[in-house]
């Protein structure tokens, strides 16, 4: 999705579109593919830049920024923060439906 287009969507949308991104990482995973699981982390961190550039959404930055923190730490396996793809899919996936409605 082009910068622009992303920041015609909602905050909700976004993190909504993060989330799809984490269920591929998550379904991927089980597959055992992690070249797909780190891919699809990639782009969820991508679309995490595009949401913490959003000026719109200042006044949610800091957790934005610690979404981003904790996908990177999902990607480089560092269990820093020791939260699983399925903890993340409980937090974002809400917004995925929330942005559906």
């Amino acid at each position: 999705m082009a910068p622009k287009d992303w920041k015609e969507l909602s905050l909700t949308q976004q993190l909504g579109n993060i989330g799809s991104e984490i269920s591929r990482a998550n379904y991927w995973e089980g597959r055992g593919d992690l070249a797909a699981r780190n891919n699809a982390l990639e782009r969820a961190l991508a679309m995490t830049d595009l949401a913490i550039d959003d000026q719109r959404h200042f006044g949610h930055l800091k957790e934005v920024c610690r979404l981003r923190e904790v996908i990177a730490d999902l990607l480089i396996q560092a269990e820093v923060f020791q939260v699983t793809l399925g903890d993340l899919l409980n937090y974002l996936m809400p917004f995925a439906f929330l942005a559906r409605k």
